[in-house]
């Protein structure tokens, strides 16, 4: 049993180690700012951030299938288009960022800011929803005990980072945020039914959208050379060092 599920074992560690670099790098980021300026604490951020992120990706395409097939919906009809739009719209959720993509490798000043437009009005907290619709989809179709535990991690994190945002942002803003999180809700949708929200449709036609689409289709096309990553991964170094 423990060599069964040993890779779901190190997907846990590996994830709460990027959580403890991520949430942890959120956190200080305000002191370390103040001491070596907004630019070079987003590139060592990033720095820490991405080479974990990929690891993770790493291992996970690697071991996606390990531990027990608790279902298997691959031959379903209409389980493929569903999979793909559900995914489609978790990247809406998922990248907001991207709406200030120059900042990330700093090449503008990275900035805090209150957002109540756009994909706030659904959600503020959007890439949370983003994370669990991915999760929801890719357990429906991979069904392995591994993707369980990989979507436990992975939900519980972004979880945690609801709380962690909303007090950081508290914190930053005072009365400002409080206004906004009257005004927005967590759970999608909940603050457009109760009508402290209206959706503007004009406010989702931008640039980033169309970079988010053509994301979509990228990543849409290398599901082809998933299986040659993951025998990558388990013919690496990485492998050997959670073997």
């Amino acid at each position: 049993m423990a060599t069964t599920h040993h890779s779901s074992l190190v997907m846990l560690v590996l994830l709460v180690l990027f959580a403890v670099i991520h949430s942890g790098g959120a956190a200080l980021r305000v002191r370390a700012e103040a001491v070596i300026g907004a630019r070079a604490w987003r590139l060592i951020f990033a720095a820490l951030s991405i080479p974990s992120a990929v690891v993770v990706i790493g291992w996970f395409l690697a071991h996606r299938y390990d531990g027990v097939r608790l279902w298997n919906l691959q031959g379903v009809p209409g389980m493929v288009p569903m999979v793909w739009v559900g995914t489609a719209i978790s990247f809406l959720f998922l990248y907001p960022a991207t709406y200030n993509l120059l900042e990330i490798p700093a090449v503008l000043k990275p900035q805090v800011r209150l957002y109540a437009t756009g994909i706030i009005r659904i959600s503020r907290h959007p890439q949370a929803v983003g994370q669990i619709l991915w999760c929801f989809t890719h357990a429906l179709w991979i069904g392995s005990s591994f993707m369980l535990v990989t979507c436990a991690g992975l939900i519980a994190h972004h979880l945690f980072a609801v709380w962690h945002g909303d007090r950081r942002l508290k914190l930053r803003f005072g009365d400002a945020f409080d206004e906004l999180k009257n005004s927005t809700s967590s759970v999608p949708f909940v603050a457009v039914l109760d009508g402290r929200q209206k959706l503007d449709w004009r406010e989702f036609v931008r640039p980033a959208q169309l970079g988010i689409a053509i994301a979509v289709g990228v990543f849409w096309w290398a599901h082809r050379f998933i299986p040659q990553a993951g025998e990558l991964v388990r013919n690496s170094a990485l492998e050997s060092l959670f073997s």
